[in-house]
């Protein structure tokens, strides 16, 4: 086979495979429409430094952070119009082929994907709703249902549930010295002593497993390992005691 026929059978399937992709893409996302704060904030957090809150940066006078300044009516019409992604902008400047047209425009950040394009335009299909941070939503009791046979406290029927959607079974409960060894390197950041293991396992009165729990919780390098924990978060050891340090 010469290679110009080898390159061409290449290119041939590269163009079935992203045909087969962008099909299993539309049909997932005409099944569940994007969730905006799972699948849309992050595509717009790229236009917000151009196009966000702060007024004295804002060009065009298009504010995407709230659905009320997405949809106003500009000079150019509006960015989104719900229900019709070829009908606002939005669409039309983040797949445009020009440079001069696309947004973001070259050097003021990645052009978008065009599955995050596919995101938008279901998005904006479905009517472009806009939700308030999670941090901001009261949050809502949800009943778990019964669940499978081996839950015993709610946690394990949330899972249980989800397992049941995914067709999945959970794996074989471990035995009690394997749990104390993951509760103790979890917690601590170190293995259980022999005596420790030990005692959990001859306790066979109702209520061992929490017992176990309490005595990790009790000790002294529980209280290092999650401490150690946040000081990573804060860099400490990479600045002189605060992250707005100066370095060492």
């Amino acid at each position: 086979m010469g290679r110009s026929s080898w390159t061409s059978r290449t290119r041939r399937f590269k163009a079935v495979v992203l045909l087969v992709a962008a099909g299993s893409v539309a049909h997932s996302l005409a099944a569940d429409p994007p969730s905006y704060n799972e699948d849309i904030r992050p595509i717009l957090a790229r236009c917000l430094p151009c196009h966000g809150p702060d007024a004295n940066t804002r060009e065009a006078g298009l504010a995407l952070h709230t659905r009320e300044g997405a949809v106003a009516a500009l000079r150019r019409g509006a960015a989104i119009v719900p229900g019709d992604p070829d009908a606002g902008s939005l669409i039309a400047r983040v797949s445009a082929a020009h440079d001069g047209d696309r947004m973001p425009p070259p050097g003021r950040g990645e052009p978008l994907s065009d599955q995050e394009i596919e995101t938008l335009r279901a998005w904006i299909e479905a009517g472009a709703e806009y939700e308030s941070h999670w941090a901001w939503t009261p949050p809502v009791s949800v009943v778990p249902k019964a669940g499978a046979n081996w839950a015993r406290r709610d946690l394990d029927r949330f899972v249980a549930d989800r397992l049941e959607q995914d067709g999945l079974s959970p794996a074989p409960e471990a035995d009690r010295a394997t749990l104390a060894r993951r509760a103790s390197l979890d917690l601590l950041g170190l293995p259980p002593t022999p005596e420790a293991v030990d005692a959990f396992i001859a306790d066979d009165r109702p209520g061992a497993w929490g017992r176990y729990v309490d005595t990790l919780l009790a000790s002294p390098a529980f209280g290092e390992r999650w401490a150690g924990t946040w000081l990573d978060v804060a860099r400490y050891a990479d600045t002189k005691g605060y992250e707005q340090d100066g370095n060492r």
